[in-house]
């Protein structure tokens, strides 16, 4: 799934100037295209941000469709903090926004909770890179 969720990402960023770094479970942190060392800065931002606590705003969310690929695209109450769900993990492409949603935030609690990152990337108005994770 690490390979197919990478290419999701890649066309779901694409028309961004940004470096962002992907974890086991789908979720995505962005950062400024330049950063030095964004997999230290992803984790740090994953282990403030990325744990979900129910009736704070860290239990919030929105969903969007993805553009680029099937499935959408579950926000946190960081701007930069972004989670992929596929039409696969929720029963279709009909599935209701709170199951996407509720599937996603538990998606970005795992992540935040195992911090494995399965990739880094840049892109750059289209054009990418990429560069193989970094360790914890």
């Amino acid at each position: 799934m690490s390979d197919e969720l990478i290419e999701i990402w890649r066309r779901l960023l694409a028309g961004e100037r940004v470096a962002w770094v992907l974890f086991r479970h789908g979720t995505v942190v962005k950062l400024p295209h330049e950063s030095a060392e964004p997999a230290q800065k992803a984790l740090d931002l994953m282990r403030s941000w990325g744990r979900v606590h129910v009736g704070t705003p860290a239990g919030d969310f929105n969903v969007f469709e993805a553009s680029g690929a099937a499935g959408w695209i579950v926000t946190c109450h960081h701007e930069d903090i972004l989670t992929y769900v596929g039409p696969d993990e929720v029963g279709g492409a009909g599935a209701e926004d709170l199951v996407v949603g509720l599937t996603g935030r538990a998606k970005r609690d795992r992540d935040a909770q195992d911090l494995d990152i399965v990739h880094i990337g840049a892109s750059a108005g289209g054009l990418g890179s990429a560069r193989e994770p970094a360790g914890r």
